[in-house]
């Protein structure tokens, strides 16, 4: 069983920068990537970024330029430095971890990000 754990999540103004975290615990043999997910209310579940092990890391078009992922393999760890945060980033942003064997894939429980004037 994997638990992952994020933090960083609070309100901000629009133009603001903020850092999530998420660090996975238990028993790991093996991490193919790391991530982040987002889901606005009424809105399906997006992808935002994702921190492969050789591959070069992927962001969504909607927050290139603006969002930073990380990642630490010594903490199984991944970071997400977001800046000039706009209202339509507001939304419940989860960690991902995928696995090379199963159940393949574990969610965080998420961290609320509200970006307001």
């Amino acid at each position: 069983q994997v638990e992952l754990v994020e933090s960083g999540g609070d309100s901000v103004q629009p133009g603001e920068s903020l850092s999530l975290s998420c660090e996975a615990s238990g028993t790991i043999y093996g991490i193919n990537s790391m991530g982040w997910y987002r889901q606005a209310p009424g809105r399906e579940r997006e992808f935002v970024a994702i921190v492969g092990d050789e591959s070069p890391i992927q962001y969504a078009d909607a927050v290139k330029g603006r969002f930073t992922a990380s990642r630490d393999s010594a903490k199984n760890a991944v970071y997400l430095q977001m800046s000039n945060l706009r209202p339509e980033d507001t939304a419940v942003y989860y960690c991902n971890i995928e696995l090379p064997y199963k159940p393949y894939r574990y969610w965080g429980q998420g961290t609320q990000v509200t970006v307001s004037s």
